[in-house]
This record gives structure tokens, sequence and C-alpha cells, in this order.
């Protein structure tokens, strides 16, 4: 006969190979672990009192198992058995939970925990679930640029080492793309490396731009699988440069044509507005080949003339139709002075003056002299020697920066010398002051002689030189007549004049002064003034006198008849005079 301890032997060892006891209650159960972590399985069976040991399996695609882990109930020992893909992963805990360091794709599994007693095998299966999550999705092999109406290719998006594998979505400015045919073009594949099994993802998308996708960002996505659910990743934005022909041509001109003048170097530049822009063009000139110059984008034309004004045109070269023009205006100014230069004139001449101004437009003009600015110009039909002077004639065009001319007139007045000699006895009455004003040009020089003596007078008092006048005056306290004489003397003359100057003890009537440029101008004030007020006041007796006439008027009607009768009284009294003195 058996013992009773082989017999329960052979039954353990029966229920370990072939057991399919599940404890009542326990459906199936999965664990996610992402890639590289530590996944921890629970054995999620209630551990019985008369627990033998536990042990661990995994089973294979044919369902046969592979033990893995062993732990007794009463020696507290483990033991992994000898499976190479999980040697030094394993970790069995005491509530016979188990860890596996390191999760891999491979370890996607059915595993199983398994409480043995003497007569029972309780089992509780997990299913494991690894996740990897894909690299960050990146678009490459770029095209250069893109052209408009053609289905080019655009780019790849790719996305590595994922598990399981995941799907990639194109946007354009934020917005799905979706396949549409002849213009939008997306070609899918996944590969699997055979040593990690991670998938690589690549979509291709061909797309069929128009200027619309100027600046526009494109980016995909990558939608995969991970322990906590879907998620998804974005790539970097990629901007493509789109090429499209040029629709519309304009010509600009350098420097700016509202303030081109004669002299100045003009640039012309035509562009078009097409992706990229055409390199060379054909200009055509107001007087140029009517076939147009062909040039870059530029064309200069040096030290140009007014008769450079006219209508520019630019033109592609393989389209002509397509053209562009402008109109420029070359600004001048030409400024006349007649007379100009040094011009030398005698006092009391005319000089006309002119100063003519062509333009391109209206030009503005200013008269100095002498550095100060005169309100209109000058015209001289009688010179005085305050006419001399450096005049300047100024135009300028206020809208053309640089563009202005001036000419000269320096002028000379000359003069004879002309002498004036007055005398004034001093108050005191102990001297008298000679003076002898002259006027000239150029300055003559004074001298002073006593007439009869020949003696030359040295001690004077002379006046700043000013619009060609001056004086020179003497104090004296003669005790006896004299003759004083004044001589002017100038490049053009020599002028005499001389005073009679009684002795000091003779009272005698003094001349008045010459009144100076400055006192002249004064006085001729004050007789303005002075005529105002006597017109006004002859105004005034003028309306007086009118009122009065007819107020007379009115008098003499009335008092007619009384008029009368008062003259045949006057008549009849001088009768009476009369006939008394023929008695007589």
């Amino acid at each position: 006969m058996e013992s009773k301890g082989a017999s329960s032997c052979r039954l353990l060892f029966c229920l370990l190979i072939s057991a399919t006891v599940f404890r009542p209650g326990l459906g199936w159960y999965t664990v996610n672990s992402a890639y590289g972590d530590t996944i921890i399985i629970p054995c999620r069976l209630d551990v019985p009192q008369n627990l033998m040991f536990g042990k661990w399996k995994y089973e294979k695609p044919d369902g046969s198992p592979v033990f893995i882990a062993f732990r007794s109930s009463t020696k507290k020992s483990v033991q992994y058995d000898d499976v190479p893909e999980y040697k030094d992963r394993l970790n069995l805990s005491e509530n016979y939970t188990l860890s596996i360091s390191n999760a891999r794709i491979s370890d996607e599994k059915r595993f199983v925990c398994m409480l043995v007693t003497e007569d029972n095998v309780f089992e509780a299966p997990t299913i494991v679930k690894v996740f990897k999550q894909p690299s960050k999705p990146e678009i490459v092999s770029k095209a250069l640029f893109l052209e408009t109406e053609q289905l080019k290719k655009l780019g790849d998006c790719i996305s590595e080492d994922s598990y399981p594998d995941g799907n990639i979505t194109w946007y354009r400015n934020g917005k799905v793309l979706h396949p549409l045919e002849g213009a939008v073009v997306i070609i899918f594949k996944k590969e699997m490396d055979p040593v990690t099994q991670l998938y690589t993802m690549t979509s291709t998308l061909e797309y069929k731009t128009t200027k619309a996708d100027i600046q526009m960002p494109f980016t995909c996505s990558v939608t995969y699988y991970g322990p906590s659910g879907q998620k998804t990743i974005h790539s970097e934005q990629a901007v493509f440069d789109i090429y499209y022909p040029t629709e519309q041509v304009t010509i600009q001109v350098l420097p700016p044509k509202n303030a081109i003048k004669e002299g100045d170097n003009i640039t012309l530049k035509c562009l078009g507005n097409g992706n990229p822009p055409p390199e060379e063009f054909l200009f055509y000139l107001p007087k140029g080949q009517p076939e147009g110059i062909r040039s870059s984008n530029t064309y200069t034309l040096t030290d140009v003339r007014r008769n450079a004004t006219g209508d520019y045109k630019c033109s592609l070269i393989d389209k002509k139709s397509m053209i562009a023009s402008t109109a420029i205006t070359v600004h001048y100014l030409d400024l006349s002075l007649n007379p100009s230069g040094e011009v030398t004139r005698q006092i009391g001449d005319a000089l006309p003056v002119s100063c003519t101004i062509s333009a391109s437009r209206n030009a503005t003009v200013v008269w100095m002299k002498d550095n100060i600015r005169l309100r209109s110009s000058p015209s001289f039909s009688s010179l005085h020697y305050q006419d001399a002077g450096n005049y300047v004639c100024e135009t300028a065009l206020q809208e053309v920066e640089g563009l202005k001319k001036r000419e000269s007139l320096t002028l000379i007045v000359e003069g004879k010398p002309q002498i004036k000699m007055t005398k004034k006895t001093d108050p005191s009455g102990l001297s008298k002051t000679i003076i002898c004003h002259v006027e000239g040009f150029p300055k003559p020089a004074i001298q002073w002689t006593i007439t009869g003596s020949g003696s030359v007078i040295n001690q004077t008092e002379e006046s700043p030189y000013i619009n060609g006048r001056y004086y020179s005056k003497i104090i004296i306290s003669p005790e006896e007549n004299v003759t004083l004489t004044c001589t002017a003397e100038n490049q053009l003359e020599r002028t005499v004049n001389s005073l009679n100057v009684s002795a000091i003890s003779i009272p005698e009537h003094d001349e008045a002064d010459e009144i100076s440029d400055e006192n002249r101008e004064k006085v001729n004030d004050q007789a303005k003034l002075i005529v105002g007020i006597v017109v006004g006041l002859l105004l005034a007796a003028l309306v007086a006198g009118v009122v009065y006439w007819l107020y007379m008027k009115k008098s003499k009607t009335a008092s007619k008849h009384v008029n009368k009768d008062l003259g045949n009284m006057e008549e009849n009294k001088k009768l009476e005079e009369n006939n008394h003195k023929t008695e007589a």
C-alpha cells in the first residue's frame, strides 16, 4: 500500500501541472506599466491557513506555463527559476506580490499567482500591458519652398519608439488637414524594431499651396495610448517659403521724385510682387530706345537736366504687357540779376535793377541789403549816398531741398564834395562854433585855413562818416573879423567854401546847423503830423462854413422885405443931407 504522504505529493504535482482552479469571484485583471518602470502585480488571493507555498508563472502563446518564482510559507525562503529574460528582475514579497523591474515590451503576458495547499491550488491571473510614449514628432525632409498651384511634398512627420503604435495627424494653422484629391495627399506607414519591438511612425504630406499659405504654420501630432489613456504630442511649427508668379509691377524713384533737381542722380527701381521677385526688367526712358533697356531691378541716370522731365516705365522681360510708369519732373531754377557785380554810379543818377527768375514752379524771392532783408525790390530813380551797399537777390524752391540761387550787386555811389558852412555863437558870448558840413564819395578830406594869413587850423573835431556825409567843426574866439575857408577834396574834385566871422565883440546873426539824416527823418515825421492836423482843421472849417451859409440863406429870405424898407429910409436920409449941403 502507498503511504498517505506519497499520495498527497503526487496529487499536488498533478494540480500544479494542470491546475485550472480559480478562486470564485475573481475575474480578469490588468496591470498597466510604462516602459522601463517596475511592474507590480498583486496576487489578489486570500492566503489560506494551510498554505504550503506560493508560485508565479506566465503562459506562453501556446498556453504552456513557465514558472518563474517560488516562496515557501514555512521556511520564508524565495527561489527564482532560471528564466534568462527575468534574471535579476524579479522580486516576490511576503504577501506574494510580484515585482518586475525595467519593464519591457516582452513583459506583455498573462501572469498567474498560485497558492498551494495540501488538497487544492488557487490561481489568480493578471494581464500585463506595457506602454511606451513616442518621441516628440518632428517635421523632416522639409521642402525648401512651395509653388502655388503645384502638388508638392511638404515634408515627413516622424515619431519614434512608440508602443503600441500611434497615429499621425497634419495641421494647417491649427486646423486638421484631411486628404483631398489633387490638393492634400497623406501617406502613413509604421515600422517595428525587431529587437526593441518599438514602433516608428512616418507620415508624408503632399500639398498644393496657394498665396493664402504665406506665413501659415504647419504642424503635425502623434496620438498614442499610455497607462492613463490616450494622449497627443505636437511638433514644432514649420513655415514655408511660398513661390508665386508676379502679378503686378511697380516703379519707384530715388530720391523721392518731388525733390529731384538739376544735377541730381536718379535711380529707377522696378519691383514685381512675385516670389521670388524678378531679377531683370526692361526700362523705357522718355527719349530712349523704344524697345527698352535691359537691366537689373535698378537703372541710374546721372547729372540729370530739365529735359529729362517725362514719363518713365518698366516691364517684365518675358511679359512686356505687365508695365508700370511714373512721371518725373526735374526741377530747375534760373536767376538773372541786371546789373550785377560791382557797379559805380554818380549821385542823382537813375539805376534800374531787375532780378529775373525762371523756375519749374513758383519760387520765393528775397532781397537783402548788407545782410538786412528788404521789404521790396530796390529801384533807384535818383541815387543817394545811403543807397550804396551790397545787394543780394536770392530765390529758392521751398519744396525742393537745396535748390536755391543768389546773385549780388555791389553799388558804389560817387559824388563830388559839397560844402555848407554854419556858425553859432556860444550863449556865454565868449566863443563861436564854425561847422563845415561836407558830403561826397569817396570820403573827402577837410582842411581849415584862415584867409589872408593862410594859417592852417589843425585843432578840429570830426563826426563819423555816414551815408557820404560828415562834418568838421572848430571853436574860436576872434578879436577881429576873420574869413575861414573850408576845403574838401576827394578823387573827383576839390571844393572850397569860405565864411566871414565877426569879432567876438560884434553881435551877428547865427546860421542854422545842418540837419543830420536822423534828425531830418524826425523833422519829416513832425512835418507830416503838422500837415495832417492842418488838413483836419481845414476840413472842419469847411464843414462849419457850409452850415453857416445854409443858415444865412434862410435868414436872408425871411428878412427880405424888412431890408427893403430900411433901404428906402436910408435913401431919404441921404437926400435930406444933400439938400442941407446945397443950401449951405
